[in-house]
């Protein structure tokens, strides 16, 4: 069954409409969704390598409009629409620790939190909140998501062949690798 995902996911990748669904995967994650727009981001630059560094363009805009519509949601809807949200994925007391944390580290949360695994909608929505410099705010989330998608797109680009071979060779170890990293950023939200 994992071998058929992976397949489905990289004959998607090969269709005209995936640059599309990754600008949306990668607006939606920045602001209310849950999946992190790398899961299409890697299959995209496998299938095509020389096209990587559009399609971390793609992820990036995406990442940084959807995180003006999560600083929006923050600023405006906490109490309606954030909170809800929130609550949802049981991040209340993490977000009540990043708020304090984003008084006192403010840029420097946005630039290293928007590098991990760490949900970006947490960091978005907190800045928000916190009413951080929106022109800062919007700087900084081009820079750490681009920085983060361009150095996937680098990677992806250099050893692109070689890394699907692999992935393709021991895919049940590497989808272990990446759903433990998952986990591991929810748990460093957790107790961060």
């Amino acid at each position: 069954m994992l071998r058929k995902t992976y397949d489905h996911v990289i004959a998607l990748a090969e269709r005209p409409a995936a640059p599309f669904w990754l600008f949306a995967i990668a607006f939606a994650e920045a602001s209310f969704f849950p999946i992190p727009p790398d899961t299409l981001l890697i299959p995209l630059a496998l299938a095509q390598p020389r096209k990587a560094f559009w399609f971390a363009l793609i992820a990036t805009l995406g990442s940084v409009l959807g995180g003006a519509l999560g600083y929006t949601i923050g600023f405006f809807l906490l109490a309606k629409l954030a909170q809800p949200i929130i609550h949802f994925y049981h991040y209340e007391a993490a977000f009540t620790a990043f708020q304090q944390k984003f008084a006192q580290y403010g840029l420097w949360v946005i630039l290293i939190k928007g590098l991990t695994p760490i949900p970006y909608k947490i960091v978005t929505i907190a800045a928000g909140a916190a009413a951080f410099n929106f022109p800062l705010f919007m700087f900084a989330s081009l820079v750490t998501r681009g920085a983060r998608f361009f150095l996937e797109a680098v990677l992806l680009r250099k050893f692109g062949e070689p890394a699907q071979a692999f992935i393709e060779k021991r895919l049940g170890f590497v989808t272990g690798l990446v759903a433990l990293g998952i986990v591991g950023g929810f748990l460093i939200l957790k107790f961060a």
